[in-house]
């Protein structure tokens, strides 16, 4: 066999999961048993090694998302810790987009929660392979079965065990290895740092039989050799298990399913090894695609050293006041003190510097390659989802989607000190953050941030603080409202005046009309060129556009309207382009108040679980909300909810559902769609 490339050994992974599945736990186990620290850092003492920001420390949860490497059994891993709450979904969205496997965590006790299922789809929609670990089998209420049938009500790929738990709860021992045909049993004096491979126990024997007759039959269906020598009765080996689950993983078609507890140290490495085992190396995901700048041609780019330079710059991260660009290098070689061409900003840049990361430490480097993830220093003008190539050969890869912030604080320096050191920090944050937006607002002179989330703003608020030394006072949380209208109009608009010695002149005529929710706004350019000239008709799209973004009702984004550009006037010599934006939005502004404008709130899809005995409770508290039940799934003891409620009903809403349950009911919420208020 030919010695593996350093290709074929690295692998590119991140840790998703629901907030609270134990994902940091498990980063921290890999890198103890890999080596790469020395002793078990915890959540909830504040010292994992992957949450690093104080407010990740203080909060237990992980805020961004951390990048680090390791090795294991002779392989390079590279792996991202995301976070779990929505209100950073775009972290888990964007490491996902320049990773090539995932490994899912899962409770045992919860099973497939909200934000495991967006994660989930998340995957699906950049066609990520997983492997799901079902984690916190020393629970009470743990249920390895129970998480099994969830995944598969919930999910499209179908998941396969690759092992069985012994026992749960506190008789939790240990996991059955349905490949090798072995019980795995860590040893605890060593921080599970040792385990054995042992006979089955009689007791569980039986079970172990049955569930690999299931896997092989399953694969039996996805993998023809398999499936041949299955019905021809032969004993397959478990190097041949190993192959056809690997091949099945990366075709999307399953996903293979471990069990253990991280915070007991049991079942973390095979993990790693199923991650060696099943999850793609650079080298067996298809070529990425991107198009070239200069033909608009769609061109490929094979993960190799040899091809042109192409890489993605995902994350952007402030450090000690630098700016720390991280990329995926999907082919070709950087080097530190080499130069490569933005091909997004049509722009050359320095690379001041080559990192190699381990969360916020850093080691240097002098060049990168093809497959790896590293952090550069030295670009000015790069920004989250831009392409870095070769200026002979340009590529722009896909960029990344960024969600629309649904709510929005007004702060104010406390001191004109502050407000010079608020100003720097609010660019920096909006660098490192693409769902973060600053807007000033000229009528009340104050700083309006839009953000995914309460938490998501006073993090935000936190950082100022803290990293910048910025004090602000901050306002009550508002709504990010939008305006349409409801009925259909013609409208025109003209602009007249004498500016300086200069005539200025243009009419435009318009036709309005509301188009269904969440389709956007349309501009049809219906102008003949013989009654306004073709040189003015991109001017009168602009002013519409500029139209667009303040309605006239509140001064919000208007959205879901359609306008045709119907028709105008132009005068020899008077007119110019200014004038037509000017009568451009002055026709878009007449027409919205003559067809009847109305506001839009974001409305949110909620999702509540609780114990039964409160369900009565939560259900009237919504409808007290102005909320809508879509659903209603009892799971004995606990029920969930799901509910579309207005944003603005919803601020302080965990405050009030613990007072109603106890403090035992947990909600998660994810932007639906604007709508009528």
């Amino acid at each position: 066999m030919a010695p593996k490339t350093k290709l074929s050994r690295t692998r590119n992974i991140g840790i998703v999961a629901h907030i609270d599945a134990g994902k940091t736990t498990v980063s921290e186990r890999i890198l103890f048993y890999t080596g790469k620290s020395y002793k078990l850092g915890e959540v909830h003492d504040g010292e994992a090694v992957m949450d690093w920001m104080p407010q990740e420390q203080e909060r237990g949860i992980t805020i961004t998302s951390a990048v680090t490497t390791c090795e294991w059994k002779n392989h390079d891993i590279h792996i991202i810790d995301t976070p779990g709450h929505v209100d950073f979904t775009i972290e888990v969205e964007r490491s996902l987009r320049v990773l090539d496997g995932a490994v899912v965590v899962f409770c045992a006790v919860a099973g497939v929660e909200p934000q495991s299922e967006t994660v989930w789809h998340q995957a699906d929609k950049y066609g990520v392979p997983k492997i799901a670990f079902i984690n916190k089998m020393d629970r009470v209420g743990a249920d390895f079965d129970h998480a099994l049938d969830m995944m598969q009500a919930r999910f499209r790929s179908r998941p396969v065990p690759v092992q069985i738990p012994v026992g749960a709860e506190d008789t939790f021992g240990g996991v059955v290895d349905l490949i090798a045909m072995k019980y795995l049993v860590w040893d605890d004096s060593t921080q599970g740092r040792e385990y054995s491979a042992v006979d089955i126990p009689e007791a569980f024997a039986g079970a172990a039989v049955r569930e690999r007759e299931k896997m092989i039959e399953t694969l039996a269906d996805v993998d023809d050799n398999l499936a041949d020598a299955y019905l021809a009765g032969e004993e397959i080996a478990p190097s041949q298990l190993i192959a056809a689950l690997r091949q099945a993983t990366i075709a999307l078609k399953i996903v293979p399913v471990l069990c253990g507890t991280a915070l007991r140290n049991k079942g973390v490495q095979p993990v790693l090894d199923a991650v060696i085992h099943y999850l793609p190396s650079p080298e067996d995901i298809p070529p990425v695609r991107g198009v070239n700048p200069k033909t608009k041609e769609e061109e490929v780019r094979h993960s190799s050293d040899k091809e042109p330079l192409a890489a993605l710059a995902f994350k952007i991260q402030m450090d000690e006041g630098r700016k720390l660009t991280y990329l995926r290098i999907y082919s070709g070689q950087i080097a530190a003190n080499g130069e490569v061409y933005n091909a997004v900003k049509k722009k050359k840049e320095k690379i001041a510097r080559l990192l190699r990361m381990h969360s916020n430490k850093r080691e240097r480097i002098e060049k990168a390659s093809a497959g790896e993830i590293v952090a550069v220093l030295g670009l000015k003008d790069t920004t989250t989802g831009d392409t870095l190539c070769d200026e002979s050969r340009p590529i722009v890869l896909e960029q990344i989607e960024f969600y629309e912030p649904v709510i929005s604080q007004a702060i104010e320096a406390k001191t004109p000190a502050d407000q010079e050191k608020l100003a720097v920090a609010l660019v920096k944050l909006a660098d490192e953050d693409p769902t973060l937006r600053v807007k000033y607002e000229d009528e009340t002179a104050q700083t309006v941030i839009s953000g995914m989330g309460e938490l998501h703003l006073d993090v935000i608020v936190d950082r100022l603080k803290r990293e910048f030394n910025a004090h602000v006072n901050v306002g009550r949380p508002r709504v990010v409202y939008r305006e349409t209208i409801s009925g259909r109009v013609d409208a025109e608009g003209v602009f007249e005046k004498e500016l300086g010695d200069k005539k200025h002149y243009g009419r435009v005529c318009l036709e309005l009309a509301p188009r269904k929710r969440g389709a956007g706004n349309d501009i049809v350019n219906a102008l003949d060129e013989t009654i306004v000239p073709a040189e003015y008709h991109e001017a009168i799209e602009e002013g519409l556009r500029e139209a667009m973004t303040s309605g006239v009702l509140g001064g919000y984004p208007v959205i879901d309207i359609g306008v045709r550009i119907t028709g105008g006037a132009y005068r020899e010599g008077e007119s110019s382009q200014q004038a037509f934006k000017i009568a451009a939005a002055t026709a878009f502004r007449e027409g919205c108040l003559a067809a009847q404008p109305a506001m839009l709130e974001p409305i949110m899809m909620v999702d509540i679980i609780t114990p039964s005995e409160f369900m009565g409770d939560v259900i009237g508290d919504i409808n007290a909300r102005r909320g809508e039940i879509q659903s209603v799934n009892p799971k004995g003891p606990i029920s969930e909810v799901k509910a579309k409620v207005p944003l603005k009903a919803m601020f302080g809403y965990s405050t009030d559902l613990r007072s109603a349950t106890q403090g035992r009911a947990v909600f998660s919420m994810l932007f639906e769609t604007f709508d009528r208020a």
